[in-house]
């Protein structure tokens, strides 16, 4: 059942209209619990739930008895407080200096990253404890206590006293590589940290460490682009659900003969008569550059080459091929569906579908789908 979006533009004013499936998103939920047996499973729901909306998103998943979730930033805790007054919510990117008393009054858990940040939350929770996670750097060197801080741990373990510690957790590098030696590399060294911080529980794979086996799980997996359709498991098929549509609207056809370019810079020329159709949707909504002239789009099950340069708010296609009738003004050009995955636009855009996950703009009209 379609309900309606988070606030968004008008379909009948829209140059392009963006799709999102909640129920896949809670089937890909549940597919991943399922494959965690009796290990909880969290929800990562960053960068506003990877760009899909973290109301409708975060919302789905609780109902679907989700119960701890993960942001980046303390802003996206606050926001998603306001939703969810009851759930565990970690603040992966820790704790920021003078945001001591927004974790605490909002009720979010930082996850600590340097004996500096440790010191910040003692002072600043004094005499009463307050939830707190430990990201211990396995080899991201990104954050995480890095070997030497956890080595001054293990010498003082009172450097931890007065913590109500809740998670020790780190990030796996290469988990999409199941043959990557640096998996079981990271496995080692968090185990290794686990004998010096045995307090709370352990968090350690992300999407694609899920598949690596039960030595990965530990006691809490939080998987994030797995949740959202794009393959955890990129040597193998896809076992997660496609969750996004892309549609744009085509504004004007044109008929082309040579000698005549297209676009910015006439970095396509048309060789023989043609049929050119303009649609409503460019980089500024998300689509790469990197796609001009080495990607397509579909109209009615049928393949229109992308031609030319993307510009900020227009988009070409070829569509020569389609029948008189059907490449016409308000016709619409899927981009990402059954079609054209999203790993495929990103493949063609020599990226990952993470990018192009998380950089679909705010113009479109969104259709939220189940939930």
């Amino acid at each position: 059942m379609i309900k309606p979006s988070e606030p968004s533009i008008p379909e009948h004013l829209a140059g392009a209209v963006l799709g999102i499936n909640l129920d896949a998103i809670v089937g890909n939920y549940r597919t991943l619990c399922q494959n965690l047996d009796t290990v909880a499973c969290a929800a990562v729901v960053k960068a506003n739930a990877y760009g899909l909306g973290l109301e409708p998103v975060a919302m789905a998943l609780a109902k679907a008895g989700c119960e701890i979730f993960f942001v980046a930033h303390i802003d996206e805790g606050i926001r998603l407080r306001r939703l969810l007054p009851d759930h565990q919510i970690h603040v992966l990117n820790g704790l920021m200096t003078g945001s001591e008393s927004d974790f605490r009054s909002h009720c979010l858990i930082p996850v600590l990253g340097s004996l500096q940040e440790i010191r910040r939350w003692q002072q600043s929770c004094g005499s009463e404890p307050q939830p707190c996670d430990l990201h211990i750097d396995t080899g991201m060197l990104r954050l995480g206590l890095p070997p030497s801080e956890l080595a001054t741990i293990a010498n003082d373990p009172s450097l931890l006293s007065g913590l109500d510690l809740q998670l020790v957790l780190s990030h796996l590098a290469s988990a999409d590589d199941a043959a990557s030696v640096q998996n079981q590399q990271q496995l080692e060294l968090f185990r290794q940290a686990r004998q010096i911080i045995p307090t709370g529980r352990a968090s350690f794979c992300n999407s694609s460490g899920i598949f690596l086996g039960a030595d990965y799980h530990f006691d809490i997996a939080r998987p994030g682009v797995a949740l959202y359709g794009i393959n955890p498991t990129p040597t193998r098929p896809n076992p997660m659900q496609a969750v996004v549509t892309l549609h744009a609207r085509i504004l004007q056809v044109r008929e082309a003969s040579p000698p005549a370019h297209v676009g910015y810079g006439a970095s396509f020329a048309i060789c023989q008569p043609s049929r050119v159709a303009t649609a409503a949707i460019g980089y500024a909504d998300g689509i790469p550059r990197a796609l001009s002239n080495r990607s397509h789009g579909y109209i009615d099950g049928l393949k229109v080459p992308l031609i030319g340069r993307i510009s900020m708010d227009l988009t070409t296609f070829d569509v020569s091929n389609t029948p008189a009738g059907v490449a016409v003004p308000g016709q619409w050009i899927e981009l990402i569906g059954p079609n054209h995955s999203l790993e495929q636009l990103a493949q063609e855009a020599d990226t990952i579908s993470y990018e192009i996950l998380t950089s679909l703009g705010r113009r479109y009209h969104r259709v939220y789908k189940g939930g």
